[in-house]
């Protein structure tokens, strides 16, 4: 038994015996302050007067807080309270400049129009995938929710007329009682922005239920296997916008 256990000591000395697997790195998230600043340097780089507006805006609650301290004679109080209400809407002015700088780098990109579409919430169910396209890369995306189904197509209006003409007849056939609302992103005249897609659809009229929304859901899977393939150089998990970045955190 000695010379087993003096032949191991050796062995290990030796490095014959295996060492145990070193345990992977795990690539951890960046924490909360180095997300703002990341969303912070992205929107000063597209959006240089961010840096001006957050100010104002801090500077705007500080004044209205000491205002009222004064009135009540009890400024030292207001004006710890306004500090850390300052801040906050600083955060807010850089959350929206971020939105909007984020969208302006999706501008004439493939898949901008679906890219534009995920900032909505709860209510909606967003299809990732083009459902239509033609040669020109002109392409509509689908997205359900309560005012329906709502088509949002990129491209000159003249030549998604057509897919859009197409895709109405195929889901009517499907959903006959449905409302299908088209929007037309785009910067061209007559075109919603894309910063303002979300906002079109959710001024819609409410026609459905919650639980017609996941009915209606269904019955479209239906015609996935007569969707369109996605053109060359459209890849929509690509040039959706960061939502952390958009909503500032």
């Amino acid at each position: 038994m000695a010379k087993n256990t003096d032949g191991e000591a050796s062995a290990k000395k030796r490095g014959l015996f295996s060492r145990k697997p070193k345990a992977e790195k795990t690539t951890k998230e960046p924490g909360r302050l180095k997300q703002i600043g990341q969303v912070f340097q992205m929107t000063r780089r597209s959006d240089p007067m961010v840096v001006w507006w957050m100010v104002l805006a801090a500077v705007a609650v500080i004044a209205v807080g000491l205002l009222i301290g004064l009135l009540i004679n009890n400024w030292i109080t207001m004006l710890i309270i306004a500090i850390p209400l300052a801040l906050l809407a600083a955060m807010f002015v850089m959350s929206r400049r971020a939105e909007k700088a984020a969208f302006t780098q999706l501008e004439g990109r493939p898949g901008a129009a679906g890219a534009a579409m995920s900032v909505l919430r709860r209510g909606w169910i967003l299809k990732d995938e083009p459902i239509a396209a033609n040669r020109h890369q002109d392409i509509v995306f689908l997205a359900i929710g309560r005012p329906g189904v709502v088509l949002v197509t990129e491209g000159p209006t003249n030549r998604v007329r057509d897919l859009v003409s197409s895709e109405r007849k195929r889901i009517g056939r499907v959903l006959p009682n449905v409302p299908i609302h088209v929007i037309n992103a785009g910067s061209a005249e007559g075109q919603t922005s894309l910063a303002n897609v979300g906002k079109e659809m959710k001024k819609l009229p409410k026609s459905i239920t919650k639980l017609e929304v996941s009915a209606v859901d269904k019955r479209l899977t239906t015609l996935s296997m007569n969707r369109m393939p996605i053109p060359k150089g459209v890849d929509p998990t690509k040039v959706r916008p960061n939502r952390r970045a958009m909503r500032g955190r």
